[in-house]
């Protein structure tokens, strides 16, 4: 046997102890439930990875929710592409921008408020089978909402609803109570080299 002949069968023979292993894994895993998700941490990616999750649902032909609990009017990229899926996505921007903008808490408070009580709408409908509760985890880091009313909101939730929450400083309960959770982490960003939010990249 040549040196390459003996390298392809050891790959092979390796591949295929790794694939015995895998599947092992795979098959041991046997329930299916809806998710609570949880993308924070300082890096950029936490709403985009979200509305990922959403193309993958609706290729599926999935019904998905969206509440925006900071983003108000803002025109964004996503919400133009995924609006164009009509019925299936039920968007509701219900910010009204973040809390250095606005300067003004009660209003803040409302604006929270009201996101809420539309994500708990959306939440009781059958029809949705994914939602997305976009910057919630900033409406909890200032008190706009009350902690603990939400997470038991959130554990609370119907049978096969998968949830997802972003934004930044997640708090420890709502980590807790979550099946999946990723941080993002921010190594490089392009703003510290004095580039602009970008159309196409930043919204």
């Amino acid at each position: 046997m040549t040196t390459e002949t003996d390298e392809a069968a050891r790959h092979k023979a390796k591949m295929e102890k790794r694939k015995a292993v895998q599947d092992a894994e795979v098959a041991s895993k046997t329930l299916e439930k809806g998710l609570l998700i949880v993308n924070t941490g300082p890096g950029k990616g936490k709403s985009t990875a979200a509305f990922g999750l959403i193309l993958r649902a609706l290729g599926h032909g999935w019904r998905v929710g969206v509440v925006q609990f900071i983003k108000g009017a803002w025109d964004t990229g996503e919400r133009r592409a995924l609006e164009a899926f009509g019925e299936r996505i039920a968007w509701h921007s219900m910010g009204e921008g973040f809390t250095w903008e606005t300067q003004d808490k009660a209003r803040d408070i409302a604006a929270a408020t009201r996101a809420f009580d539309k994500a708990k709408e959306l939440m009781a409908d059958p029809t949705i089978g994914l939602l997305v509760l976009d910057e919630m985890n900033i409406a909890l880091r200032y008190d706009y909402l009350p902690l603990a009313e939400v997470v038991e909101t959130l554990k609370n939730r119907r049978d096969g609803l998968h949830v997802v929450v972003t934004g930044r400083n997640a708090k420890p309960e709502l980590i807790e109570a979550a099946d999946l959770v990723t941080e993002m982490g921010q190594v490089k960003h392009h703003f510290a080299a004095g580039v602009k939010a970008q159309k196409g990249i930043e919204f």
